[in-house]
């Protein structure tokens, strides 16, 4: 890869976290991960209790990437055509019309609060997110390129909620908290909300065009066989392990491969290290396992876990 399409990339994302601060403040990690999983071509899932700024991130996103923005707010009366579309009957021609759902014109969406809408919305969504298109009435219609989702949940007033299954969550590339702010992020948070709009002050870095050209660089960057032996060997141990009923799938060991190679691409670097692997394999992973119940009665974290796997597991070393 040319040394200027690196740098490129990292002034960028550099500035799209200066511009998302404006609004996300004292969040510099999460944003430069949620960054990382679009460029990744990655969907996002944010689990947090309620008032963190899970919607307001992915707005100031929006706005600053320059991608088209939608937001869909789930709620157990929105319909799978809601999402997908129709078809409708047009009687002068005996044809049926396909009437595009709130995804169809859409490169970034907003489903807020995704576990509380039914199974079949969820279904709906999932799979437009897996195949990057939908099919109605036996037509496929394809979605804008990018296409990402973020979706939100939390689990505080859990009643009537549907939890994602677990072969939902593994379409996720990384699962996010975003977590209270510190006492001074905090202090400024109340003072930037008292005499103007934070929305305001967040400008446009990049158009779709932009967007689509940093993803193909981050699948250009370079990853060592010796590095993919140890992605292998980590989703190995997740299988073995005595507290894991079911461990990272094949697609969680290709995410944890794409999502070291933003990492890297974020550190104005063409060729992925060991630190960008375990840097991001917690959050790509702890999502796609299922603890025994013997772990889970325990109080044992798939965080912890995944944390110990890699403690245990041979590193490659010098590359």
């Amino acid at each position: 890869m040319h040394e200027r399409t690196v740098q490129a990339v990292y002034k960028a994302t550099q500035a799209i976290n200066e511009e998302v601060s404006k609004v996300i403040i004292g969040k510099e990690d999460v944003i430069r991960k949620v960054l990382m999983s679009i460029l990744a071509n990655g969907h996002i899932l944010l689990d947090d209790v309620p008032g963190v700024g899970k919607t307001s991130l992915a707005i100031a996103l929006g706005k600053t990437l320059g991608m088209k923005y939608n937001r869909i707010q789930f709620t157990p009366d929105v319909l799978p055509s809601d999402i997908v579309g129709f078809s409708v009957f047009n009687r002068e021609d005996n044809t049926f019309v396909y009437m595009p759902g709130v995804i169809n014109s859409t490169n970034l969406v907003l489903a807020d609060e995704i576990n509380r809408t039914s199974s079949r919305t969820q279904a709906a969504l999932l799979e437009a997110m897996e195949e990057k298109q939908v099919t109605v009435d036996g037509q496929a219609h394809k979605l804008p390129d990018p296409f990402i989702v973020i979706a939100t949940q939390n689990q505080v007033g859990a009643a009537g909620t549907q939890v994602l299954p677990h072969a939902q969550m593994d379409r996720f590339l990384v699962r996010l908290a975003i977590g209270y702010p510190d006492r001074d992020s905090e202090v400024a948070i109340i003072q930037g909300r008292q005499t103007m709009d934070p929305y305001a002050s967040v400008k446009q870095i990049l158009d779709t065009e932009a967007v689509q050209a940093m993803q193909t660089a981050t699948l250009q960057v370079t990853i060592k066989e010796p590095l993919v032996r140890y992605i292998a060997d980590l989703v190995a141990a997740s299988r073995d392990n005595q507290n894991i009923e079911l461990g990272i799938s094949p697609r969680g060991a290709i995410a944890v491969s794409h999502m070291a190679k933003a990492s890297a691409l974020m550190q104005a670097r063409d060729y992925v290290t060991e630190d960008d692997i375990r840097g991001v394999f917690t959050d790509v992973c702890a999502h796609r396992i299922l603890l025994t119940q013997k772990a889970r009665a325990a109080g044992t974290s798939a965080q912890d876990i995944l944390g110990l796997i890699l403690d245990n597991v041979k590193s490659p070393g010098s590359i």
